[in-house]
């Protein structure tokens, strides 16, 4: 949760009016450093946008979104969560230096119907993703863990959050 690149967008998010809520996912908290499998991921992310969204941010639109991991846990419950907004920090579409060999993650970010932004470091060994039908992708310099250009990182969230509030509170 204090990764730059989440530091860096929760400033732009608060600066537009967006409400931040940062969650740690359930395996960090453990202490472990082996994520759970899938569901359990999943399961925990939806729990907790069902208290948050059961409290304050009760009838107000929802952008889900993480880094790496939990990107792709946003993207997987996006609609579960009623989400209008998906916003993903360094998507890993394959493990480093398997494209050819892994399975692609592609599929999770291809079944996301509402606006979708991902920022990808241009030299990320995960893969880039390209954009799709509601997809927008922007390549910022650096690698996965997207610090070398923050101000580039904010810069592409600034330029697409106000478009997705906007369109869900018409």
């Amino acid at each position: 949760m204090s990764s730059q690149d989440l530091v860096a967008v929760t400033g732009v998010a608060s600066a537009e009016g967006v409400s931040v809520a940062l969650v740690e996912q359930p395996y960090r908290v453990a202490g472990r450093r082996s994520p759970a499998p899938a569901r359990q991921l999943d399961a925990a992310w939806t729990a907790v946008v069902d208290h948050l969204r059961g409290g304050d941010l009760h009838g107000l639109p929802l952008i889900v979104g993480g880094r790496s991991l939990g990107a792709r846990v946003a993207c997987r419950t996006a609609e579960a969560t009623g989400a209008v907004g998906v916003l993903c920090l360094a998507f890993p579409v394959h493990p480093p230096g398997r494209a050819d060999t892994a399975k692609s993650r592609l599929p999770e970010l291809d079944a996301v119907t509402v606006p979708t932004l991902v920022v990808q470091g241009e030299r990320d060994p995960f893969g880039m993703p390209p954009p799709g039908p509601h997809r927008e992708v922007v390549q910022v310099p650096g690698d996965h863990s997207l610090r070398t250009d923050l101000e580039a990182v904010a810069a592409a969230v600034q330029g697409w959050l106000p478009r997705v509030v906007g369109q869900a509170v018409r």
